[in-house]
């Protein structure tokens, strides 16, 4: 039995299960493959072989009846022939078991020779990163050749185990079979006593019949009244006494073998309580053995696992064979393409070299040439003198055919040149043509954007305080979007400030003319930089901007955050009016702010509501967002409707403003106020804002007359409501952010729900690639960054990159090291998990990370804190769980790569942002 613990303790401490997935994930070569399990630490160390079935234990536990009645000896027998039977089938089974372990051992050697047979991770195959068409990581391979090696030390150890183990079972097998022979003699024992008992009992019963006899013999001495009888009687009673006393004799040593027989039959039976404990205990040991029978199958699966994964990279070395086969093809072609290029320069230099022999020769044929002019003025006459003046010729006609060769070559060269400065002088005058077409496109105007916008917030503010009528405030808005000269100067001589003063001289320029723009109104959540979550944000201010500057009339309507960034917005100012907006069967008030922000005109609604719907120090992820937005679109729209705008467009967007379609149609047009159309545009389809039907009624809104499959009801949940849906179904036009996505959001996979309603409605759903604010993104004039640079001088870049870390805390020590940044939503669409893998990979591969985002989600935020909170004092990682604007515009201006692990993406800013930079 020690040597079983010692076998069973070493292949508890080395082998454990191991999961169908064998990731290539990096694991150290003194790392053992499978871990031990922890249910294995209260298994008993007796094995037993898979063979011994349930069978035999059925016939065993049917040879000790509980109850100790009489045993037939022929039925013993009978129970000796099986575990004879049994015993065999045992050693059968011991054989069958030797066979498995050595063909165990032959697979365990055909793996060795198979991973000494993989290449070495030094070959170079590794740098191949694609084998036709699939992803190969770099260090797959030599991971899974660590992992295949830990895997065959194991297995050596599980075989050894293994016979350890079936040492162990054949002494148990010896022992339970001494066991079975002494429980056969206690059972025969047994037996024999049993006998005895029924004889003892038979004799009893012969001396009770005696003793009655004596007792009738008795009765009739007394009675009997003769002398003669009384003799024969006592004669008789002697006889009787006499064997009364022979029947005593014999009792007595009947008695004591009774009372012997009665200790060993008490003996007996604690024997056989002891042979049932012990029996007990080598059933508990055979289902110990069926526990580790199984733990070693599940071995056998892992190990079968391996080698379909070996096979595998085996096939995936063969591949890499031919790769490389055909890399050292293409590398020789390229040094072939290199000769050639070589061979070409020394052309080109030779062609230099003939150009300068070529002036060198000019200048002896003129040297000749003078030579020739003075041989004749000699006038010689020799004979020498004119062979030599032919040889002269000679070389000059054939310097002068070289000459005229040369020039053609120069000429040639001249005249490509000459093309090509054609070309260029034709591309600068496009190009000259292009920049003198878009100045004269431009509105020049002398005042900065953020003026008109602050002109036309007083207007409203005079329209809403009933300061004016609505005829003079639609005219001087009017004369806002034209940027008319007489109302700037107006403006501008009442020194910025319009009050019961000066209205009446303002109230002059009030002049009926036709507007060319459209008044478009934006009802969003967010807006960049003052309240931002995501690219919602982003997409409202610099859309608003663009539209502004194609002479549009733009204004924003936003719920007043506490947690804004106030510093971002300018002239700030509550209106002396009081909004009433209806909500749960109730009239509530509204505060209404003005200002402006990046030149825009914005309207902030504060609502007086007891639930306080947007002090809660966050824009998104409380659990009433529902009433919150369905409360701020209904104010909106009350807004707008109260102040006798007459929008030419209203803009909502996400799940946040879908209210307004359905109550712009249902409440307000009904009132008169129709003149806009409304757009609604879905950033992200995975966010829905699906509820509880009954919800729907708070803002006013029909809950019976929506409730309906082709108006709000959702697709997927009849009895809730879809924001999403109703804007889909009340708008007249629908936009989404990339054409691509809108062919996604279409299908099964991509519409989350939706894609049957989005197909019914495609003829008004349209894609329109997002774009992104070119000025405020431009590293070259970005206020934010430390240094700017540009694509010519990128020396600003690596002076942002030393900046933020000294900003950050991060070590600056070493230079070299990549700087990896993230900036991003932390949502499970955006993939967290990898997220978290990139931060560890990036500190193993050298790098330093940097994060900057926070999260909606309570549990991810908890966890990145915790992240954070580990990596607190790390000199190369830094996690910001806030949104930094300023920060955001330094980490890309910054950081070496950027990742963006999204498990799908509309159409995504930062890859946008990426393209444009």
């Amino acid at each position: 039995m020690p040597m079983a613990s010692e076998a069973c303790a070493v292949l508890l401490g080395s082998v454990g299960p191991v999961g169908p997935g064998l990731g290539c994930l990096k694991m150290p070569p003194d790392r053992p493959l499978f871990a031990p399990s922890q249910r294995f630490l209260s298994i008993s160390c007796k094995m037993r072989q898979r063979n011994l079935g349930s069978q035999p234990k059925r016939q065993r536990s049917k040879k000790f009846p509980p109850k100790s009645s009489t045993v037939n000896m022929k039925s013993q027998s009978n129970d000796d022939e099986d575990n004879g039977a049994q015993d065999a089938s045992g050693g059968h089974q011991l054989n069958s078991d030797s066979r498995t372990l050595s063909s165990a051992n032959g697979d365990s050697n055909s793996i060795v020779m198979t991973v000494e047979a993989l290449p070495s991770a030094n070959d170079g195959v590794t740098q191949i990163e694609k084998v036709h068409g699939r992803q190969i990581p770099s260090v797959c391979l030599e991971d899974l050749i660590a992992m295949i090696r830990n895997a065959e030390k194991n297995i050596l150890l599980l075989n050894e185990a293994r016979v350890q183990a079936l040492e162990d079972l054949d002494k148990i097998l010896s022992e339970k079979e001494a066991l079975q022979t002494d429980l056969n003699n206690l059972e025969m024992k047994l037996a024999e006593t049993d006998a005895r008992i029924k004889v003892t009992a038979r004799e009893k019963i012969h001396v009770e019949l005696l003793e009655n006899q004596l007792e009738k013999l008795k009765n009739e001495m007394a009675s009997n009244r003769f002398l003669g009888e009384k003799h024969d009687l006592h004669d008789n009673e002697e006889k009787l006494n006499l064997d009364s006393v022979t029947l005593g004799a014999k009792n007595s040593p009947l008695a004591q073998e009774l009372s012997t027989l009665h200790k060993e039959n008490m003996l007996l039976k604690d024997d056989i309580q002891n042979l049932k404990a012990k029996l007990d205990d080598v059933k508990e040991t055979e289902q110990r053995v069926l526990m580790l029978e199984k733990e070693r199958s599940i071995l056998e699966i892992s190990l079968k696992e391996l080698e379909s994964k070996l096979a595998i990279a085996q096939e995936d070395v063969s591949k890499l064979s031919a790769v490389k086969s055909d890399c050292k093809a293409l590398s020789e072609k390229v040094e072939s393409l290199q000769g050639l290029l070589d061979q070409a320069t020394k052309q080109a230099e030779r062609a230099v070299t003939v150009l300068h022999h070529n002036h060198e020769l000019q200048r002896k044929v003129d040297l000749l040439e003078a030579s020739l002019q003075q041989a004749n003025a000699d006038k010689f006459s020799s004979e020498k003198a004119l062979k030599y003046n032919e040889l002269l010729e000679q070389k000059v006609k054939l310097l002068e055919e070289r000459l005229q060769i040369s020039d053609e070559e120069i000429n040639s060269h001249i005249h490509m040149y000459q093309e090509s400065v054609k070309e260029f002088q034709d591309i600068v005058d496009k190009l000259k043509e292009e920049i003198k077409k878009k100045s004269l496109e431009e509105t020049m105007d002398d005042m900065p954007l953020e003026f008109w916008s602050r002109l036309l917030l007083t207007i409203d503010g005079l329209l809403l305080e009933k300061k004016i009528s609505l005829n003079d405030a639609s005219s001087l808005r009017e004369m806002t979007w034209k940027k008319d000269n007489l109302i700037r100067d107006a403006y501008l001589a009442c020194k910025g400030k319009v009050d019961n003063e000066n209205l009446s001289s303002f109230l002059k320029l009030a002049l009926s003319r036709p507007s060319s723009g459209l008044n478009i109104v934006h009802i969003a959540a967010e807006m960049a930089p003052i309240a931002k979550v995501g690219g919602l944000g982003d997409v409202v201010s610099g859309l608003g901007k663009a539209l502004q500057m194609k002479g549009h009339l733009v204004e924003i309507i936003l719920p007043k955050y506490d947690c804004m960034q106030y510093d971002r917005i300018c002239d700030l100012k509550v209106l002396d009016v009081a909004l009433q907006s209806y909500f749960d069967g109730q009239m509530f008030k509204n505060q209404i702010w003005v200002g402006t922000v990046e030149g825009l005109p914005v309207y902030f609604i504060e609502p007086h509501h007891p639930a306080k719907f947007f002090w809660r120090g966050q824009v998104y992820g409380e659990h009433d967002d529902f009433k919150r937005f369905s409360y701020f679109s209904h104010a909106a729209l009350e807004l707008l409707y109260q102040s006798g705008k007459k929008p030419n467009i209203i803009h909502c967007h996400d799940w946040h403003t879908a209210f307004v379609a359905p109550l712009y149609w249902d409440i307000y047009a009904t009132r008169g106020f129709n003149s806009a159309r409304i757009c609604f545009t879905c950033h992200n389809f995975e966010y829905q804002g699906v509820t509880s039907a009954s919800e729907l009624a708070s803002c006013g809104l029909d809950v019976h007359h929506l409730h309906r499959p082709d108006r709000m009801q959702d697709n997927s949940a009849h009895d809730k409501v879809n924001p999403i849906k109703g804007a889909i179904v009340y708008s007249n036009i629908v936009t989404t952010v990339s054409p691509t996505y809108a062919q996604e959001v279409r299908t099964t996979e991509g519409g989350r729900g939706l894609q049957e309603t989005l197909n019914f409605h495609s003829k008004k759903f349209v894609g329109i690639l997002n774009g992104i604010d070119t000025d405020a993104w431009n590293p070259s004039t970005d206020t934010f960054l430390k240094v700017q640079y540009s694509p010519d001088d990128l020396l600003g870049k690596t002076q942002n990159k030393k900046a933020l870390r000294k900003d950050l805390n991060l070590s600056t020590s070493e230079a070299f090291r990549p700087l990896v940044g993230c900036i991003t939503r932390l949502v499970p669409q955006k993939g967290v998990h990898l997220i978290r893998h990139a931060i560890y990979r990036t500190l193993e591969l050298g790098g330093q990370f940097v994060l900057l985002g926070s999260s909606p989600v309570p549990h991810i935020q908890r966890e990145f804190e915790g992240i954070a909170n580990h990596f607190q004092s790390d000199p190369h990682v830094r996690l910001l769980l806030k949104f930094d604007e300023a920060l955001s515009h330094t980490i890309y201006a910054a950081t070496d790569m950027l990742i963006i692990p999204s498990l799908f993406e509309p159409c995504g800013l930062t890859q946008v942002l990426i393209c444009f930079s």
